[in-house]
Order: structure tokens, then C-alpha cells, then sequence
């Protein structure tokens, strides 16, 4: 699920706290590294929730409606299409799902379920529900699709939510971008036969990245002074004071990348924290790490101090 630019932003963060903090333990700062990734895990599985408590929402609402005094003909006999769809049933009994939430504890639609009231009155009250709800039949197809455009349109954007996940843990709101599109992804590769035993998407797509993600923050942090004086001289017209700190954390990252990372091309490096800058930093900054790191990887190929292997990576 995490992408290496995500990892990178991550590194980034924990870095930039280190540098504010006066700790100076490097186990501790890297156990706040895996946990701020490890809660975006959290958050991911905190939505896969949402979705299959809004099902017992919506499940509710129609017993109470069949037990009304004077219940309409259409509330004694209704339309369970929405509460029977197959996706619900999939999400509920998908072991690798149930067993992920129960050891990361993931029960906040239970204390907080008027979030889940909100986003039912919405989905009940739209223009997607109506279509869907003409017929009391559909296909696995209908039902799938159904689901993912009310989580595109209703769940995702929706702002009471995204208010509450900033309230959690602030840095939830960097994270749900992110952490819908694999949520997407999951519901989209989801097939009717065998979407009960399909595996959970991983936080790491594999040891490696997680190794990137602690090499880095380490190498980073452990060469600060090296990394320091190699932008001596390369930033012509800007004092120290001036330059912004996310700005500094991201070069000494980059650097760091252009020197102990030999499979990472150059290229990639300087693209990656250009988009980071954008995102993170001032308007100004992307130019700057642009122009800084720019300098920087040339004059490391004349002086052959780019340690890059394969094809490409110069």
C-alpha cells in the first residue's frame, strides 16, 4: 500500500520532529517512524469498517421502519437490495479482514456511530441510491459498482468524516489520499467467487521498502553533519536562516539517496522531492531543491562520487 514517495514523506515527518525535539535517542525516533506508518495501516482498515457499519446502519433503520405503528406498505415488505448486497457480505466474512481489525483493534464506528448515521442519510438520500434501489435484484457486477462510486462520491469526500479522522490523528488527513485509492483498488479487484479469501493488502509491498524506510531515516539523520556541508556553497543568495527547514530536511534526504542508495537513479531522487516540496513546503521551494540538487548530482558525476548501479541510474 505505501508507495516509496509515501515513505519518503514519512521520513521526511519523523525527521523534521526529531530536528524540533530535543531527543536525541535514534531508537526511539525510529519506533515513531514505524508507528506513524503503522497508523495509516490503521486508517485504511478504520475505512473498510466504516463501510460494512453502515450496512448494519442501514439494516437497522429498516427493522425499526418495519416496527412502526402505522408502517407503509413499502416499510412492512422493503427493498433489502442495499443491506443484501454482495460486497457487505464479502467485507464481513473475509478472514484476512475480520482478523486485521480485531488485532489492530478497530472498533471506532461502535463509540462514534453517528459518523455512520451521517454518511447512510446521505447515501440514502442521493441519486446513486434511487438508481440502484429501482429493482430488488442485481447483478454481482451492479452491486460492486455501486458500492465503489458511493465510496468515491459520498464516503470519501465526505467532510463531517474527514473532520473527525483530522481530530484522531492529524496526520490522517496527509494520509487518506492515499489510503482510499488502495482502499479502491482492494474493492475493485474483489470477484464474487473468490473474494471471501482474498488477502488483505499489505502495509509494505515487501521487506525491501521497509528497509528503505528505516535505511534512510538512519543514514539521514546519523551523516546530518556531512550532509550539511556538502550543500555548503550550493546555495548562492539564500543565508542558512532563510531557508526553510522542510526544505533542508528534504535535500540532506536527497543527498543521502544520490550517496548510499546505489539503485535508485538520480532522476528519480530529484523528481520525488520535487513533488514532495510542492505538497509540503513553500511556493518557492521546489525551484530551490531543484536548483541546489541539480548542482549537487552533476558535480558527483565529474568527481565519480555517485555510487549508482545498472543502466539508467546515472
Amino acid at each position: 500500500m505505501l508507495t516509496r514517495r509515501h515513505i519518503r514523506v514519512k521520513v521526511m515527518q519523523s525527521l523534521y520532529a526529531f530536528n524540533q525535539s530535543e531527543n536525541d535517542k535514534l531508537v526511539t525516533e525510529e519506533k515513531f517512524l514505524l508507528k506513524s506508518m503503522q497508523e495509516m495501516y490503521d486508517l485504511f482498515l478504520l475505512q473498510i469498517s466504516l463501510i460494512t457499519e453502515i450496512r448494519e446502519h442501514a439494516d437497522n433503520y429498516l427493522e425499526k421502519s418495519q416496527k412502526k405503528h402505522l408502517a407503509t406498505s413499502e416499510e412492512k415488505d422493503p427493498n433489502r437490495k442495499f443491506v443484501d448486497n454482495k460486497i457487505f457480505e464479502i467485507l464481513n466474512e473475509n478472514e484476512s479482514i475480520q482478523n486485521a481489525l480485531e488485532t489492530h483493534k478497530i472498533n471506532h464506528w461502535k463509540q462514534d456511530d453517528e459518523y455512520v448515521a451521517i454518511i447512510w442519510n446521505e447515501i440514502r438520500n442521493s441519486h446513486l441510491y434511487d438508481d440502484y434501489m429501482q429493482t430488488r435484484d442485481g447483478s454481482f457486477k451492479d452491486d460492486k459498482d455501486f458500492i465503489i462510486e458511493i465510496f468515491k462520491e459520498i464516503i470519501a469526500p465526505n467532510e463531517k468524516l474527514y473532520e473527525y479522522l483530522e481530530d484522531k490523528k492529524l496526520t490522517w488527513v496527509d494520509d487518506l489520499p492515499l489510503v482510499n485509492t488502495a482502499l479502491l483498488k482492494f474493492l475493485q479487484k474483489l470477484k464474487e467467487n473468490t473474494g471471501k479469501t482474498k488477502k488483505l493488502t499489505e502495509l509494505f509491498k515487501n521487506e525491501e521498502d521497509k528497509e528503505f524506510a528505516l535505511k534512510l531515516f538512519r543514514k539521514t539523520y546519523l551523516n546530518d553533519e556531512e550532509l550539511s556541508e556538502e550543500m555548503l556553497g550550493k546555495t548562492p543568495n539564500w543565508d542558512k536562516d532563510r531557508i526553510a527547514e522542510v526544505d533542508m530536511v528534504l535535500i540532506k534526504m536527497a543527498i543521502c539517496e544520490f550517496l548510499y542508495f546505489s539503485s535508485i537513479p538520480v532522476k528519480v531522487t530529484i523528481n520525488e522531492y520535487l513533488e514532495i516540496a510542492k505538497e509540503y513546503s513553500t511556493p518557492k521551494s521546489s525551484i530551490f531543491i531543484n536548483g541546489v540538487l541539480d548542482k549537487l548530482s552533476r558535480e558527483y558525476k565529474v568527481e565519480d562520487k555517485l555510487n549508482k548501479t545498472g543502466r539508467g541510474l546515472m
